[in-house]
């Protein structure tokens, strides 16, 4: 496989992450207005007169958004030429494209005429699927060169309804994490994991529900992927691909509901705040690859049930 097409993969994907994470920070440092109600342009201008720290934020998270966008097409275009023949290229291809725009206008409707909390929070979930569509098509442009064996692989139908399950959950709980954004609910709650500092009182008031319900649903995905980790450690060490999947799995989300308590506990620090977001970006590529090998499993059946009667 060529070489400059793997790399160019990876960078898309790396710029991808720089797109999400800067979404986050433009809704952490409340930079969202830096360029005004002005979209493409920044306060109606090509270089803005008047720069301030906010300008910077938003106009830089539009400039890296338009480069992502440009690389992005154009990864959609090499791999259908290069890699066309695997069967989730074409799909994730246009996929990739199609969500990116729909991403795009997102934003540019938020700046130009304001959007509700709960659409808001809707862009970083369109986000992340962008992101898990590009990401996907790397893994495709390595698995070409059978660098990790997946041709063969069959899934169970248990572990299928987790994986498919879980990936589904996972989405729920970044939507609800990025309401607690969008709404301002971050530090609601002064405390962890309790919601009060000297007992364990139901939340008063509506940010401090958003809060806990987005806390309680992290801690439920938390014990799910760790006993999906402990069910792959039983009966899939055969397959590694899928063991090393909930191992990584359970690795990002445990650091990822560490630095959720860490934003309450530093006080809302930008840099801890940045890593939650970048950690549940790589949890969610990581299932969507696990949920791409489970859309094999008829395929692989069929070439497993071939193989067996040809031996005989």
């Amino acid at each position: 496989m060529n070489k400059l097409l793997k790399w160019f993969a990876v960078c898309t994907s790396i710029i991808m992450l720089f797109v999400l994470i800067g979404g986050a920070l433009v809704t952490k440092t409340g930079s969202g207005m830096g360029c005004g109600r002005s979209w493409p342009l920044c306060h109606g201008q090509l270089i803005p007169s008047n720069i301030d720290l906010a300008l910077i934020i938003e106009l830089s998270h539009r400039i890296v958004s338009s480069l992502a966008g440009i690389m992005v097409l154009i990864l959609a275009i090499w791999a259908w030429k290069a890699i066309g023949h695997k069967r989730e290229t074409k799909f994730l291809a246009l996929v990739s494209i199609l969500v990116l725009i729909l991403q795009g206008l997102i934003g540019a409707a938020a700046v130009m005429w304001g959007q509700s909390s709960a659409v808001l929070a809707l862009h970083f979930g369109i986000s992340l699927v962008s992101f898990a569509s590009v990401f996907l098509l790397t893994l495709l442009i390595f698995e070409v060169d059978k660098k990790f064996e997946t041709e063969q692989l069959i899934v169970d139908r248990r572990m299928s309804f987790h994986i498919i399950g879980i990936i589904v959950y996972c989405y729920l709980v970044v939507y609800s994490g990025a309401l607690v954004r969008h709404v301002g609910a971050s530090l609601a709650c002064p405390s962890w994991p309790s919601c009060t500092r000297n007992g364990l009182g139901l939340p008063t008031q509506t940010h401090e529900w958003i809060q806990m319900g987005h806390r309680a649903a992290a801690g439920l995905i938390v014990i799910w992927i760790l006993y999906v980790t402990i069910l792959a450690f039983k009966k899939y060490k055969h397959q590694p691909v899928i063991l090393n999947g909930w191992i990584v799995s359970s690795i990002l989300v445990v650091s990822q509901a560490t630095t959720g308590a860490l934003i309450v506990v530093t006080n809302l620090n930008i840099f801890v705040a940045l890593l939650h977001a970048l950690i549940i970006s790589c949890l969610f590529g990581v299932l969507s690859y696990l949920l791409m090998l489970v859309s094999r499993n008829k395929t692989n059946r069929l070439k497993v049930d071939k193989q067996t009667s040809s031996s005989i």
